[in-house]
């Protein structure tokens, strides 16, 4: 009795925790108390390959003690996989509050260790050339993190708080999407460095931006005028998203973001705008699109810079809506451009809230009638979409109507590690309606608090991308930067390009270099002598012209 009381309390701790660290220490002492900290420390279990996990730990930390610089590269490039003896399952994160199994932590501390170890290497036994070869090819195989916002409407106040939570622990991945109310917090994400972003997350903006919000929407749905002021939304978005391309948000800050954006006309796709597929858009005007709302805000109309830095329309005979609409969660295109396979989805949408779990993985049951009803869902709208586009001219709305309906039902909702809020169920209705200042602040507390049980998740699942990211980084832009030229990978042709900062480094480390080499041109004399012996042979030669002419004579 005396146990359950204490787990229950320490439950009541965790709920109501307001730091991240108190939140940790409750968990830690529910898990001593409840036999998970038991279970975290012994390697058997079902769920995962342990005798591989144990063997390749032996065998690492056996190459590295013995200086066995190529057995180590060796093990290093046959081992550095994502779900290597299915140690990324995700209910071995789901059973402990704090952490998983204690031989997964430490394989995952010995690879990063080793990959540390491998590239400051000073030996003549693993070249350059080697080390490159072996960190974009893992890059690659591995893959990278990308957290995705949802749309939700009011609600993606939410995604505030989890942004919050992942950047105060430095797990921020550099690729963000995010559609309707998540492409504000995107777009807020790529257009302000970290210092900058510190600014909104002072408790005192983000109450004055909860009023400022409060405000609005409350004259948007209750004022006199009936109609929905989309100069309001324009506001709200020029407060958060300054007015620059997405190619110049990705020199400022090195995120790369994007936005989906849905087509107001049939026949049209939904896009992915971003650096890479739109350099020149306005991240702004995306936004504003992505949050569009069909039959509440006006369709838009993109805008870019040309080449003579002035705003003109982007695709002018098209018009866009709200994202979430086709494509919430872009976990394929994500993949195709920025080689992402591990995906954190913060989701608000509550049409997808009641059938996500944060917990345990859900009975087989109930998932196969889950995943049954869905597919009948999406052949009987298959079927009708077929009859309605036949009469598309006849019907044209109904035909767009049902269109966004099963756009809305065949998508996936759900990523490698899903933070949601903790109602199940909210009322879509009032997903754009009035919200007080109190209820902003608590969506912000709710998104940062629900992020507490994922974040050591986060941590160990990203650990290894991590530092293949800051290594390469080193030997692209750092202190790791090879002074000789080397041959770079084909693997390489998927990295981000430099930044600003990045540039501005190179820039500065490219007079020293020069300055370190200008030795090494005085002792070009040389060439000097045999420019001017060849000279002396040229005149040599002249003067013995005549005399040969004479001799022809």
């Amino acid at each position: 009795m005396k146990t359950s009381r204490k787990l229950k309390a320490l439950q009541k701790q965790m709920d109501k925790a307001s730091s991240y660290p108190q939140w940790c220490e409750a968990a830690q002492a529910h898990d001593e108390i409840s036999g998970q900290k038991r279970w975290r420390n012994v390697d058997q279990t079902s769920q995962y390959d342990y005798v591989e996990v144990r063997i390749r730990l032996d065998r690492l930390r056996s190459l590295r003690a013995n200086h066995d610089y190529h057995g180590l590269l060796f093990a290093l490039n046959e081992g550095i996989h994502g779900n290597m003896a299915g140690m990324g399952r995700s209910s071995l994160y789901q059973r402990a509050n704090f952490g998983t199994k204690k031989l997964i932590e430490q394989y995952v501390d010995e690879i990063e260790d080793s990959m540390r170890f491998i590239a400051e290497l000073e030996s003549d036994d693993i070249s350059t050339q080697q080390k490159l070869d072996l960190f974009y090819r893992a890059n690659i195989c591995f893959g990278r993190t990308a957290l995705m916002l949802s749309g939700g409407g009011v609600l993606g106040f939410y995604h505030l708080g989890v942004v919050k939570a992942l950047m105060s622990e430095k797990l921020l991945p550099r690729v963000v999407s995010g559609s309707s109310a998540g492409s504000m917090i995107a777009g807020m994400l790529g257009t302000h460095t970290d210092i900058e972003l510190q600014q909104f997350f002072d408790p005192a903006n983000i109450h004055f931006e909860a009023e400022k919000e409060a405000n609005v929407f409350s004259r948007m749905f209750f004022g006199a005028n009936p109609q929905v002021d989309v100069h309001d939304l324009e506001n709200i978005i020029a407060r958060l998203v300054p007015d620059m391309t997405f190619q110049e948000a990705y020199e400022k800050t090195g995120r790369q973001i994007c936005i989906t954006v849905a087509p107001a006309e049939a026949h049209q796709r939904s896009r992915l705008l971003n650096a890479i597929t739109s350099p020149n858009v306005f991240v702004r005007s995306a936004v504003i699109a992505s949050c569009a709302v069909p039959g509440v805000f006006p369709s838009v109309m993109l805008m870019a810079k040309n080449a003579h830095g002035e705003a003109q329309p982007y695709l002018p005979s098209r018009k866009w809506v709200d994202g979430s609409i086709a494509d919430d969660l872009p976990a394929k295109r994500l993949s195709r451009l920025f080689s992402t396979n591990h995906y954190i989805v913060s989701m608000v949408n509550p049409i997808a809230i009641p059938f996500l779990r944060n917990g345990a993985e859900p009975n087989k049951l109930t998932a196969a009638l889950g995943s049954l009803g869905m597919g009948v869902g999406r052949e009987l709208l298959n079927f009708y979409r077929g009859v309605v586009q036949k009469k598309g001219d006849q019907w044209p709305r109904f035909n767009l109507f049902l269109n966004g309906v099963h756009s809305l039902m065949d998508q996936e909702y759900s990523g490698d590690i899903n933070i949601v809020p903790s109602f199940r169920w909210y009322n879509p209705g009032k997903v754009l309606s009035h919200l007080s200042e109190k209820d902003l602040m608590e969506l912000v507390e709710g998104g940062e608090h629900s992020s507490y049980p994922n974040l050591e998740a986060i941590r160990i699942c990203t650990k290894i991308s991590r530092t293949m990211e800051d290594i390469l980084h080193r030997f692209e832009y750092g202190d790791l930067r090879p002074e000789n030229k080397v041959h770079r990978p084909r693997t390489s042709r998927r990295r981000p390009a430099p930044t600003r900062a990045d540039k501005e480094y190179i820039a500065k480390s490219a007079p020293s270099k020069a300055a370190e080499k200008k030795p090494a041109a005085k002792k070009k004399k040389p060439a000097a002598s045999k420019k001017a012996a060849s000279g002396k042979t040229k005149a040599t030669k002249k003067a013995a012209e005549p005399q040969q002419k004479g001799k022809a004579a």
